[in-house]
């Protein structure tokens, strides 16, 4: 996740070691293009590790209760996955979460930071876009 709360990527891995971690340190700065400043985890040993050999000059924050915003990012994606019934496979998994959260959070703007009536416009906005990109006729 971002500063703003906009995830980023999702990576699904059987392990969760350096090699894992390194992977996917690697995969989010290819995608992204710029090396963050800082960077929040959990207490995992392996993440501090794979910080060193893939972002050395990045601070690495692993304390108590700084990656709650994260852990609470993944909840919409576990609601999904239980009313799926679980996923067939980690490859179902992986192709399902990387579409999933892009689009729910294109129809889930941040509505405690804006009044009602805004939040309205930039929901009906945001419906006008989705059906320009899916091709569908504003009467539907």
């Amino acid at each position: 996740m971002d500063s703003e709360g906009n995830v980023l990527d999702v990576l699904l891995q059987r392990h969760r070691d350096t090699e894992a971690a390194k992977r996917f340190f690697r995969k989010l700065l290819k995608k992204q293009g710029f090396v963050p400043r800082v960077i929040v985890t959990d207490k995992l040993k392996s993440y501090e590790v794979a910080k060193k050999r893939v972002m050395k000059n990045v601070e690495h924050r692993a304390y108590e209760g700084l990656n709650n915003r994260v852990e609470n990012s993944h909840q919409p994606s576990r609601t999904r996955e239980r009313r799926m019934r679980r996923f067939k496979s980690s490859g179902q998994a992986q192709r399902f979460l990387s579409t999933f959260d892009p689009v729910r959070g294109h129809f889930h703007p941040k509505q405690h930071e804006l009044s009602a009536k805004r939040y309205r416009e930039q929901l009906r906005q945001r419906c006008e876009d989705w059906r320009g990109v899916a091709c569908l006729n504003s009467a539907a």
